[in-house]
């Protein structure tokens, strides 16, 4: 190898003499001083390593040109024989890969890659005389390319250079080379429109100056091409090596470059040089000679003799001719493409490093590197599923940090407090609410990842730097991978036009399948949070002080260069406990020398703001991997000791914030908190802002301005006037500054405009100008930046005008800070004020909202939306109650005597599992509103009011079924405990008999003689004579209904006056209930004024619709108490009442005891029958009776020892399993129904609103007096009904019933297979049975009796018996579809589905009810969505004759409607104004919470004016009373008038 010289010589020529060995680290290149603001030339070499470093950290093209200044006044005709502080650039890059740590190595390569320079493959140390494989310092190099495919456009691909199969190709030089070597290259790899200079040459600055300690260092480029034919000069992606000086010297290198080559292209003149180094055993690579035959001494011999000797093929000479440039590098293009072409040696850098270690050169991963990458390896290998691994290994900074977020936003400020509840007491709910999730959080142990993670990074500061670097790459690139996937799923989908869900879900698993080391410091800084969350008591103190250095830790790799997470983007929430510890040790850290200024930058997403920052200051903020910038991240720069003072600073701050308008929230015409509030925070935290705008789009620019005005804004309030520069990108003419003054003063005109109008939304008008609120001169503080790339990526470097201009950027930067005399904050005081800003910010003291109206559509499509989440939400919790009714059905099944105890332990702990099931569906709707309002639509701004409503709404959807669901669930413990009594001496029974027959059979197998089966059936019948005698007076518990239905009324009604427990203590229940209820005018004895017509009709049918209802209850109860054979319980009287309870408005005590005695009266009745009829069909001696032959047919069977397999297979599948599924069918099919009618293939998406149209549509359409009377007299039975038709006239069409019913009866039987197949195994044939009940305990219903019958005496063969259950279950699944298909009449559906346990049409019924709330004045249904809204409202309102009012004067109807009358000057009188007259404008002073638009329209309510036109003489009939007088407009209108006025109410396009 060639000795070269002396590389610490140079280096002390350099500077950098103490720095050599990897002592250069990257904070110290980094950091701010004297030369960071040099425009200075070198004034020798010790300042030409800065000044190259400072450029290349800007990624600046000129970077390599720099020299040392020189005094340019020699004559022409001195003859220069010496270079003076002159150096090779190539010198000064090698001498600064020997100075840098690991890190900045990787920095180094990471800005000359970015310039397209040519990086260092194999470095030369004439020191040692080794070579080392750069490895390391090339890991962190992410390139993408499109290669050309023949199929069409290739995909893209991008990923980590070292990991990338692509050929190499190397150049070197034998001896002397006319031809230069470098400058070829250059041309071979770039285009004329694109020229890139990757490898040094003698025509560049200092290039010619002879080399000193780079000869033997072998670079790499890489060509990469872009996917257009007419720009690529290679379809395939080619790395380029080239070896630096004489090969002959450089062995290990040449030996290296062809063993990893494809080829090998030898540059010389003296073809009768040694090639023998080329052509060992081992070579791999392909030997193509170059030469020029335009040298003196040329022929043509020499070429031929050289490919003889060294069996080079004549083919692959390369000579230059009398050619120009051009033609001769299209030759060589022509062979390496021919290289390319065969495809023959592909490889990578990992490769490489096995190479290079074969043949003795070093790789620069040291024993640090490798155990740091095997402990970050512990982790990435533990992630096979990003989400899952979030969720499990990362638990803490997931759902329950979100919630903790919510809930200290809403404890500052309270939005969601109901006014009727103290606010006191409303936050100790909140802060009880905190509470619990902490614990949550502390319940959770810590992870095995985060345990790998805080060890990792725990180690000493080389290794922890490795630890951090490895788990970067590993995630980055398990992130690209997540990335790519989706990204191309998310392709397909929309080439197949899918639906909106479809992508959001996509969309979704996109915005969260990155994963990185920041997510790791996030659940860290929750960690603490918990941690300090503790009692700081004995018990806890051990656990704090585990956690206490972490911060520490933290504030060291802030001090390192680390980015560290300020906001946590996802929960927008900043972990206070978590940051102030770290500012802390931070200060701590410094000796207390922590003076911060703050620089921020803010703009839109993907405009290139983390590639200001890092171009600036050299920082590597995140840009790549899909993983834009969340929430805002600080970042550290020192600041040297000589520029303390100038900057009155330690470090300046960087700030790099989410892109505001991000796609996955909405833009900012919806007025989200979220980049109002991160705005806020940054700008308040700034001293300077940089305000970054793109400029192709304008409208973006606007809404960026108006987000940062307000946030200017605010800052006066608390005393802060920020600075403020706007950036404009991509403005690449030079004379923009001056051709775009006119769109600057336009600009600060629309900036004035904003500040008035936001000082006005802010309350404070006195802010008439921008400059009010913040320093900023339109002259000097506007900046205008060319693109970022200069041509075409992937191969286009850095723009140098861009690195320029950011260059001059940083100055003005720098210019400002000097320039502010003001007082500094150091790290403690930065602290307070994040603190109080962020405090400022939770307690809304600013305001976020900025648009704030209704518009029908968009209140359309979020009830549309918000209906689709309920009815998941009750479909969901509907076939959880029938599982775990199913369950506590089955309780005990599988053992003997229950006791109660044990019952209600299951009761406890299936509430507490509703419970949270409840918790986590409400979770859901939860979500999707919060969804839902950061959608990118304008929607979403003018229902944003309405946000908390329907919050609301899905905690009271939650509480209602909670307390419903319980109510089922304690009811059916209670069926379950009579049964269990009654079971418990039927069982007695049973064992007595079997016992019985067990000893018959032991007798008479001791009597040793032959009995015949008629002595055998003799003696069994003498046997069950004198058992049957012995049984014969156990009877059945009579339970008297009618007793325990009075003194449940009794209790009841305990809290009314004595009057009506007198008239209770007259009551015979008995005779209670029969004939009709009537209401009496003397049970209002004691009220004066009202309108007692009107008021008893009203009464009346209130009265009539709840008496309907308790009939519909109770005749469910009782055809449930037949189908599943369960006996009356007193919770079906409680339900009633509580039923009643519920209903009753206003009413008499009287009214409501005799309404109840009515009530109760019929349903004991009928409740006692049905209790009867249980006894009977239970009876203990019929039950015995029936199983005789049963029992005796296992008794000869036993005596016998026959094995039973077939009969008792059969048995078991008729009488056990095909009622089970039967019941099973017939529970799921009434949510079956109701599914299919929402979202089958002809559903109707129903919301309140839209439900409404098409009833009314299909009024109009049969137009019937009778039905529109239903519709306004009995408003929930007509719709019950009607939804009930509409599912029968579906149900009807083409078999649709027996198709749900088959459906279900598939997956029932697919799970009746599941469970035999687990259940099997060499079990004895009762243990079989029992295992397969439990496995479908939540599934089937087996009937008990059925069961005990079937394990009677039961003797067979366990497999054998499982071969015939599946036959007999297969001859099942086809027997049974054919009686569906016979059940297929109107006839038989009706029947049907009045038969169901849950009925379709009341599912149906509850989804489009609404909150039940009528119209005050003319009965129209409230159609505002979800149950949680506070005011009431209908689309349609109608003529309050309709209700039956009328004029007390004529007797004549009233046609006023709703709408019209609000607006009027007219009156009206009802019980509630207490019998006076109330002006119908202030009807809110009596009804608070019905909104009635006023509607002035003649069209809007044509609908209601036309059919009161229609049936005015109905109405009068019906009521009484005389025919209203029709308005002549009125008789005009026409059934089509009447159809487009009900379109336009309820906004149908």
């Amino acid at each position: 190898m060639h000795t070269g010289f002396p590389i610490s010589e140079l280096l002390s020529e350099l500077g950098l003499r103490d720095l050599q060995g990897g002592k250069l680290t990257l904070s110290s290149v980094l950091e701010i001083n004297s030369n960071t603001l040099s425009d200075t030339p070198p004034q020798g070499l010790h300042e030409l390593p800065w000044t190259f470093l400072r450029k290349l950290m800007m990624s600046n093209l000129t970077a390599r040109n720099v020299q040392c200044d020189q005094p340019m006044y020699e004559s022409i005709f001195t003859r220069v024989t010496e270079y003076v502080d002159a150096m090779n650039p190539l010198d000064l890059i090698t001498a600064l890969f020997h100075c840098a740590d690991p890190f900045l190595q990787q920095d180094i390569v990471s800005k000359m890659s970015l310039c397209q320079f040519a990086v260092p493959l194999l470095l030369p140390n004439c020191d040692t005389q080794k070579i080392t494989l750069m490895l390391w310092a090339m890991r962190d190099l992410v390139k993408n390319y499109k290669p050309h495919s023949s199929t069409g456009e290739g995909a893209l691909v991008e990923g980590r250079i070292v990991e990338m199969e692509i050929p190499l190709v190397s150049f070197v030089r034998v001896g002397e080379s006319s031809l230069s070597k470098s400058q070829t290259l250059n041309r071979l790899f770039s285009n004329i429109s694109q020229p890139n200079e990757a490898f040094i040459h003698c025509d560049m600055p200092c290039g010619d100056v002879p080399r000193r300690i780079a000869d033997g260092l072998v670079e790499v480029s890489w060509y990469l091409p872009c996917g257009n034919k007419n720009i690529d000069i290679f379809t395939q992606p080619v790395a380029v090596a080239n070896l630096r000086g004489d090969s002959r010297l450089f062995e290990a290198q040449v030996s290296f470059l062809c063993q990893t080559s494809a080829a090998v292209f030898i540059f010389s003149d003296d073809l009768e040089g040694d090639l023998s180094p080329f052509t060992n055993r081992e070579r791999k690579a392909e030997l193509f000679l170059v030469t020029n035959s335009q040298r003196k001494g040329y022929g043509m011999e020499k070429p031929k003799e050289t490919c003889l000797k060294h069996n080079i093929e004549e083919t692959h000479v390369v000579v230059r001719k009398k050619q120009n440039d051009s033609d001769f590098v299209n030759v060589l293009r022509f062979y390496v493409r021919g290289v390319l072409e065969k495809d023959q040696l592909k490889s990578n850098m990992l490769n490489l490093a096995v190479v290079a270690q074969h043949i003795g050169v070093l790789v620069d991963e040291d024993e640090e590197c490798k155990n740091a990458r095997q402990n970050a390896e512990g982790i990435s290998d533990m992630v096979r599923d990003v989400l899952v691994f979030k969720e499990e290994q990362l638990p803490l900074h997931g759902t329950i940090w979100k919630a903790i977020s919510k809930l200290e936003k809403e404890r500052c400020r309270m939005r969601n407090a109901n006014k009727e509840i103290n606010l006191k007491d409303y936050r100790s709910r909140i802060a009880d609410q905190e509470s619990y999730l902490r614990k949550k959080q502390q319940e959770r142990d810590l992870s095995e990842a985060m345990a790998k993670f805080i060890a990792g990074i725990s180690q000493q500061n080389t290794e922890r730097l490795y630890f951090l670097k490895w788990l970067k790459f590993q995630l980055d690139t398990l992130t690209r991978h997540n990335l790519a996937t989706l990204r191309q799923q998310y392709k397909d989908c929309c080439s197949k036009n899918p639906q909106d869900k479809e992508l959001k879900n996509l969309d979704e698993q996109i915005s969260n399948c990155s994963l990185g080391p920041e997510h790791f410091f996030r659940e860290l800084g929750q960690i603490y949070e918990c941690a300090c969350a503790l009692p700081q008591d004995d018990l806890h103190r051990s656990v704090t002080q585990k956690v206490q250095h972490l911060p520490g830790l933290c504030a060291q790799m802030l001090l390192d260069g680390f980015p560290m997470e300020l906001v946590d983007g996802d929960a927008s929430n900043i972990p206070m406990k978590w940051i102030s510890a770290v500012l802390t040790e931070l200060h701590q850290l410094v000796r207390t020398e922590s003076r911060i200024r703050v620089l921020t930058v803010l703009g839109v997403q993907s405009t290139g703001k983390s590639t200001l920052l890092n171009t600036m200051f050299g920082v590597q903020f995140a840009v790549s991997s899909g993983r834009c910038t969340r929430g805002a991240f600080m970042l550290l720069m020192k600041v040297s000791e000589e520029l303390r003072h100038e900057l009155q600073c330690d470090f300046i701050m960087l700030i790099d914030t989410e892109g505001l308008k991000s796609p996955e929230l909405a833009a900012l015409d919806t007025s989200y908190e979220h980049d109002n509030e991160l705005a806020t925070l940054v700008i308040g935290l700034s001293d300077i802002t940089i305000i970054n705008i793109a400029m192709e789009n304008n409208q973006e620019m606007k809404d960026i301005l108006q987000i940062a005005v307000h946030a200017f804004l605010r800052m006066t309030e608390v005393g802060k006037k920020p600075r403020c520069l706007f950036v404009h990108q991509n403005v690449s003419d030079m004379s923009a500054h001056v051709n775009n003054m006119r769109d600057r003063k336009n600009l600060v005109e629309q900036l004035n405009e904003m500040t008035q109008a936001a000082a006005k939304m802010e309350k404070k008008e006195g802010n008439t100008k921008f400059t009010d609120v913040m320093t900023y001169d339109p002259e000097k503080d506007s900046y205008y930046i060319p693109g970022l790339w200069h041509g075409t990526p992937p191969m286009a470097p850095v723009n140098s005008g861009y690195s320029e201009a950011v260059y001059e950027l940083k100055k003005k930067i720098i210019y400002l800070f000097k320039s502010d005399n003001g007082t500094h904050n150091d790290a403690t005081e930065f602290l307070e004020w994040t603190k109080s800003l962020w405090n400022a910010v939770k307690f809304e003291n600013f305001i976020f909202n900025f648009k704030n109206s209704l518009a029908a559509d968009a209140y359309l499509d979020l009830c549309t939306h918000y209906n689709n989440w309920e009815w998941t939400f009750q479909s969901e919790m509907n076939r959880w109650l029938i599982a775990k009714t199913t369950e506590i059905s089955n309780f005990g099944v599988t053992e003997k005597n229950v006791h109660i105890r044990q019952l209600m332990t299951e009761l406890s702990n299936v509430v507490q599992e509703t419970s949270n099931k409840l918790f986590e569906e409400e979770k859901k709707i939860q979500e999707n509103i919060q969804q839902y309002f950061k959608q990118k639509n304008n929607k979403v701004a003018l229902v944003e009011k309405y946000r908390q409503e329907f919050q609301n709404s899905a905690s009271t959807l939650r509480r209602q079924t909670e307390n419903s669901l319980k109510q089922h669930l304690e009811q059916a413990v209670e069926i379950k405990k009579g049964m269990e009594k009654m079971r418990e001496f039927m069982d007695k029974q049973k064992v007595t008999i079997e016992t019985k027959v067990l000893e018959l059979i032991r007798c008479c197998r001791e009597r040793r003689t032959d009995l015949s089966e008629k002595d055998l059936k003799k003696e069994f019948d003498q046997m069950w004579s004198e058992t049957i005698s012995e049984l014969s007076n156990i009877r059945l518990q009579r339970i008297d209904v009618h007793q325990n239905a009075y003194y449940m009324l009794m209790e009841n009604l305990s809290v009314i006056s004595g009057h009506i427990m007198e008239m209770l203590r007259r009551l015979d229940l008995t005779v209670c209930g029969h004939g009709e209820f009537t209401v009496k005018t003397d049970w209002w004895k004691s009220l004066t004024r009202f309108n007692e017509r009107g008021f008893i009709k009203e009464t009346q049918e209130l009265c009539n619709v709840i008496i309907a209802e308790c009939h519909t209850l109770v005749n469910d109860h009782i055809a449930a108490m037949k189908s599943k054979n369960t006996d009356y319980n007193d919770t079906y009287i409680k339900e009633l009442l509580k039923y009643i309870d519920g209903e009753i408005k206003d009413l008499s005590d009287e009214c409501v005891a005799s309404l109840k005695f009515y009530i109760i009266g019929f349903a004991a009745s009928a409740f006692q029958k049905a209790h009867k009829d249980f006894n009977s069909r239970n009876d203990p001696q019929e039950h015995l009776r029936q199983s005789k032959d049963t029992f005796f047919e296992s008794f000869i069977a036993s005596f016998n020892e026959k094995d039973q397999c077939l009969k008792k297979a059969q048995q078991f599948a008729e009488t056990c399993v095909k009622p089970a599924v039967q019941f099973y069918v017939s529970q799921h099919l009434g949510q079956a129904i109701a599914d299919e009618m929402r979202t089958g293939e002809e559903g109707v998406n129903y919301n309140t609103t839209h439900f409404q149209f098409a009833v009314l549509k299909q009024l109009l359409d049969e137009m019937s007096f009778n039905t529109y009377m239903e519709y306004t007299t009995s408003y929930e039975p007509f719709v019950k009904d009607w939804i009930k038709q509409l599912i029968i006239k579906r149900m009807s069409a083409r078999g649709q019933l027996a198709r749900l019913e088959k459906q279900l009866l598939s997956d029932i039987v697919r799970k009746i297979n599941y469970a035999i197949t687990v259940s099997s195994g060499n079990k004895a044939i009762k243990e079989f049975i029992l295992q397969f009940c439990s496995a479908l305990q939540d599934e089937l219903v087996i009937p008990r009796d059925a069961l005990d019958n079937f394990l009677i005496l039961i003797n067979a063969d366990t497999d054998q018996f499982i071969s015939y259950l599946h036959d007999f279950i297969k001859d099942m699944e086809e027997s049974l579809p054919k009686e569906y298909s016979r059940r297929a009449s109107c006839k038989d559906i009706t029947e049907r589905i009045e038969q169901l346990p849950s009925k379709p049409h009341d599912l149906l019924f509850s989804s489009v009810s609404g909150c039940g709330h009528q119209c005050p004045f003319c009965g129209a249904p409230c159609e505002a969505g979800g149950q949680g809204h506070t005011t009431h409202f209908a689309s349609m309102h109608r003529p309050q004759a309709f209700a039956g009012c009328y004029w007390p004067s004529t007797k004549k109807l009233q046609t006023d409607i709703c709408t019209t009358a609000v607006i009027s000057d007219g009156k009206y009188i009802n019980s509630n104004t207490n019998g006076e007259f109330h002006p119908c404008k202030r009807y809110r002073e009596i009804y608070p919470h019905w909104d009635i638009a006023g509607d002035v329209s003649v069209e809007a309510s044509d609908y209601w004016k036309y059919v009161m036109k229609e049936f005015n003489r109905g109405l009068a009939e019906a009521y009484n009373v005389q025919p209203a007088d029709i308005p002549n407009e009125w008789i005009k209108l026409t059934q089509q008038d009447a159809l487009t006025g009900l379109e336009k109410s309820f906004n149908i396009k």
